[in-house]
């Protein structure tokens, strides 16, 4: 047993008891993740001075008798499209390379305040685009339970910091899968909340309609706990929603009898992996035994999700990268010295940019122009309100809706980065819950050889309490969120 192979509840509890100290704990954090950095390429960012300080702040309050807040010491890695004041933002960029960060994201403020200690910036597919973390400017992430594949994307590095047992808790960002992908290839929890459940002040936006922050860990329970400290509404953020955040650890009560379990059965058979299909009719046959009702639904519309999804999101990701063109702030192409403005943005976005962020800003620029508006996203909007009626008469019959995250296990590193179309089917299963601002989370079922594979849990809007007791339900019976890979360091 080590210091960071439990939860971030019992670390938490240690630390307040006075059986270990934060400075400790961060200690070990740190060297954890320079330990497997070369192999992983995980981490963006290892702050240890900024960390170890703030972990001693911790000490010395609770030497002090101060109250500490729930997650006290506690280390956490943050994705690298958050913001941190003082510290490198990237979002796995070549055009923000050397960006610093001017203000804290609201989710940095939140878990700072609840003593939270943030050791580094995990690597990610470039602007979260990408369902492998094989965008990245900075190299691929690998996956801990084996290292030629890869950990999912775009939050590749969060989910597999978290796997590695460098970090108990972990936050992502979720525009089409983002969280739900990456957990289930590395086998950890994952929680895409409701739109508009977590503030996205401070994060780099991909699609703002789309975007949601969550958490990695290795348990529902401390997804929960983590999603108690995120919640809420923000002036910052006028989509930050006022609904009220319930007690959601008080929600774990361990009792799923009587939940109706909706299956969507003509969605998830087509192209499915045997190995996942069983480990998925096998948790099905674990929520049944434990007491829920399993309901065949039909969500006649899913089959569009993903052609909705990648005109959705690629417009609005050319709207929002428009922001970075060398002028105030990112890369400045030093070639168009003295060439005109007009060189100048053409160089400094061709510099900066990767390929598949130059796709979808292509595409996004097409769907949005004149003549083509109505034909794409336009259609695309309306087909998106017809998914949102599918889920909402589901929601009619069920209480949760359940599917495989992802349709095979982790591929290969190269596997399929010549064919985009097929790296956009990987995340067929997760699209629509962005589409329509479910929340959503995936947690371990089982294994394909020595690879993990997840299933997802789907609730109605702001009902994330119903899911994460399934889930923490269902871990209670069930070993495949406690297992870890065996990765040297």
């Amino acid at each position: 047993m080590t210091l960071l192979d439990r939860s971030a509840l019992a670390i938490g509890d240690d630390i307040a008891a006075g059986r270990m100290s934060s400075a400790e704990v961060c200690r070990a954090a740190i060297e954890r993740a320079q330990a497997i950095n070369n192999t992983l390429n995980a981490f963006n960012l290892i702050d240890a001075d900024r960390a170890l300080a703030r972990a001693g702040e911790i000490d010395r309050r609770r030497a002090a008798g101060e109250t500490l807040g729930p997650l006290a010491g506690v280390p956490v890695a943050l994705k690298d499209n958050m913001c941190v004041r003082g510290m490198r933002t990237t979002a796995s960029s070549r055009i923000l390379e050397n960006f610093i960060a001017p203000y804290d994201a609201t989710v940095v403020q939140r878990l700072e305040t609840a003593g939270a200690v943030i050791i580094g910036k995990t690597n990610c597919d470039e602007f979260a685009m990408g369902s492998s973390n094989e965008n990245s400017a900075f190299g691929p992430v690998r996956n801990p339970w084996a290292t030629d594949c890869t950990p999912g994307g775009s939050s590749g590095g969060s989910a597999a910091s978290v796997a590695a047992q460098c970090v108990p808790l972990a936050l992502g960002s979720d525009t089409g899968g983002s969280i739900r992908q990456p957990a289930s290839f590395c086998g950890v929890s994952g929680l895409k909340p409701t739109y508009g459940r977590v503030s996205r002040y401070g994060l780099l936006a991909f699609a703002s309609s789309l975007d949601q922050i969550g958490p990695f860990a290795h348990s529902a329970a401390d997804c929960a706990a983590a999603l108690s400290v995120l919640a809420g509404p923000d002036p910052c953020d006028s989509t930050a929603a006022h609904e009220p955040v319930p007690d959601y650890r008080a929600a774990l009560t361990g009792d799923v009898r009587g939940l109706r379990v909706g299956v969507p059965r003509r969605f998830v058979t087509e192209g499915v992996d045997e190995t996942v299909r069983r480990a998925f009719e096998e948790a099905l046959a674990t929520l049944q035994q434990s007491g829920a009702t399993l309901v065949d639904i039909d969500l006649p519309h899913a089959r569009y999700a993903i052609p909705v999804y990648y005109l959705v999101a690629t417009a609005e990701a050319s709207s929002n990268l428009a922001r970075y063109d060398g002028v105030k702030y990112g890369h400045r192409s030093p070639a168009a010295k003295d060439q005109g403005l007009k060189a100048m943005y053409s160089r400094t976005r061709d510099e900066g940019f990767g390929a598949e962020v130059k796709r979808r800003i292509m595409l996004g620029t097409y769907v949005l122009s004149a003549g083509y508006y109505d034909a794409f996203y336009l259609k695309a909007q309306q087909v998106r309100t017809l998914l949102r009626r599918d889920y909402e008469q589901a929601f009619e019959q069920v209480d949760v809706v359940t599917m495989p995250t992802a349709p095979t296990p982790p591929f290969r590193l190269g596997e399929k980065t010549s064919d985009p179309l097929e790296m956009y089917l990987a995340d067929v299963f997760t699209v629509s819950v962005n589409l329509v601002g479910l929340p959503g989370i995936s947690i371990p079922c089982g294994f394909s050889g020595s690879l993990p594979i997840g299933f997802q849990l789907i609730g109605r809007m702001f009902d994330e309490a119903t899911i994460l007791r399934a889930a923490d339900a269902y871990q209670r019976v069930t070993p495949w969120h406690t297992r870890a890979p065996e990765l040297g360091g």
